[in-house]
């Protein structure tokens, strides 16, 4: 099984890209990571400066570490809260430049289409048998291709985030408000961005919503003129707030509780049940109407609505994908964000997230589609499982080591079931870990504010 010589392509080299390999070249298997960005765990840089609330403990893996150690590594505090910034520093980089992953990875390689070499989806003789072909466009402009035996997508899904209208679609209005500057990529650092003396406001329910309107609060004390908005589709923020002092990881229970106090004490005005319709551009500022004739006069508006996948780049390839969440379908019901909260969600693998295409996988945040329940030790399970299936190990592959805090305070049935996100956007954050990559989540990581 391992004597094939082609390597395993795992597209993204973030926390759950990387881990992969580790965990391929235990089994015995050639890794090669593409990544698009000019540098490793290049989503999780753009929301650097934002605090995980899972702990290190959560935040690395374990075929990772065993490669750290053999280069005198000294592993974080496993009880610390580590920003973005930490996760690349004290983690992801030094992971990438072990002697056996630093020419594994192929970095300014943005991979923009998978097929099967010489047969397009709707040939069926000899596809499980023929290598993938990844079509790869460099940092120079240029493209070229290569083969593999099998394909681990772990991309993440920071780089596509959800749109503000209320439908799915944009809103009328928001590709100007963009373009005008008005709406700044996911995550921004408040403090170092220019929001101070301005009005800004923040459409989405989840962490990454929660952590950029308390650091607007934060922001307005010092500064003047600064207000800060939040708008929620759903009714009532109660699953926003989530469950206090009931939460097994505490620095997320205190986030909603810090969040209820904002709103409480004046610092921070709500909008519920406000669904976007419309976005003026009007000078230097917006005005954001929602669908039920209420409007509100903004400087700025920060998208935290979630992300999506890419799925563009897999139209080759026969996949099967839940119909409201565009997971692998068999994942779909066990992540329904209307259900489940990130500790909810059962530990998985390669049987779970497998696709009718034979060896290519979807893990981490873009496993997890629309859903914002990912969780890295999630992404390092699912990697650790699919390395097992692909070397064929199949009673490894089936079996279930990872155990995840369980918070049961977001579930459903606590509020009203159209919020925008119960764990967080993305990714990520950002997944990250995505939260974008994933964040740990990716769609954005779940976090809390510093």
């Amino acid at each position: 099984m391992n004597g094939n010589p082609l390597p395993v392509a795992v597209i993204g080299a973030g926390p759950v890209g990387l881990a992969a390999a580790a965990h391929l070249l235990e089994r015995g298997l050639e890794p090669l990571l593409l990544e698009a960005g000019p540098a490793v765990g290049s989503a999780i840089r753009a929301w650097g400066h934002v605090r995980l609330f899972s702990t290190w403990r959560y935040n690395l893996d374990a075929a990772a570490v065993r490669l750290l150690e053999g280069t005198g590594w000294v592993p974080p505090r496993p009880t610390a809260l580590p920003y973005g910034a930490e996760i690349v520093s004290d983690y992801l980089e030094p992971l990438a430049a072990t002697p056996q992953l630093k020419g594994r990875i192929r970095t300014g390689s943005r991979v923009i289409a998978v097929t099967r070499h010489g047969l397009d989806k709707g040939r069926s003789a000899g596809r499980d048998k023929a290598p993938f072909l990844l079509r790869i466009q460099h940092a120079d402009g240029g493209t070229s291709e290569l083969l593999a035996r099998a394909v681990i997508d772990a991309s993440g899904t920071w780089n596509t985030p959800a749109p503000l209208g209320a439908s799915g679609l944009s809103a009328p209005g928001e590709a100007e408000a963009r373009a005008a500057g008005l709406v700044p990529a996911p995550l921004p650092d408040v403090f170092a961005d220019g929001f101070a003396g301005r009005r800004t406001l923040v459409v989405g329910a989840g962490h990454s919503a929660a952590n950029m309107v308390l650091d607007l609060a934060r922001l307005a004390r010092s500064n003047p003129g600064t207000e800060v908005a939040w708008v929620i589709r759903a009714d009532s923020p109660a699953r926003a707030y989530g469950g206090g002092d009931a939460d097994q990881l505490p620095a997320r229970g205190q986030l909603g509780t810090r969040l209820r106090t904002a709103v409480e004490s004046g610092a921070v005005r709500l909008l519920a049940g406000f669904r976007t319709a419309r976005i003026d551009v009007r000078g230097d500022g917006a005005t954001v109407h929602a669908e039920d004739g209420r409007s509100i006069e903004v400087d700025r508006i920060i998208p935290a609505t979630g992300f999506r996948p890419d799925l563009g780049m897999l139209s080759e390839l026969r996949l099967e994908l839940d119909p409201a969440v565009d997971a692998p379908k068999a994942l779909g019901p066990l992540i329904d964000p209307d259900f489940h909260s990130c500790g909810t969600v059962p530990a998985h693998g390669a049987a779970v997230l497998a696709h009718p295409e034979k060896d290519f996988y979807l893990a981490g945040m873009k496993s997890y589609g629309r859903a914002p329940t990912f969780l890295l030790a999630t992404g390092y399970e699912q990697i650790r499982s699919i390395a097992a299936a692909l070397a064929g190990d199949a009673a490894a592959a089936s079996a279930v080591e990872l155990e995840l805090p369980e918070t049961g305070v977001c579930s459903t049935g606590l509020a009203d079931t159209d919020a925008d996100s119960c764990c967080g956007d993305a990714g990520p954050v950002p997944v990250t870990l995505g939260f974008a990559s994933g964040l740990q989540h990716g769609r954005a990581a779940e976090t809390a504010a510093p």
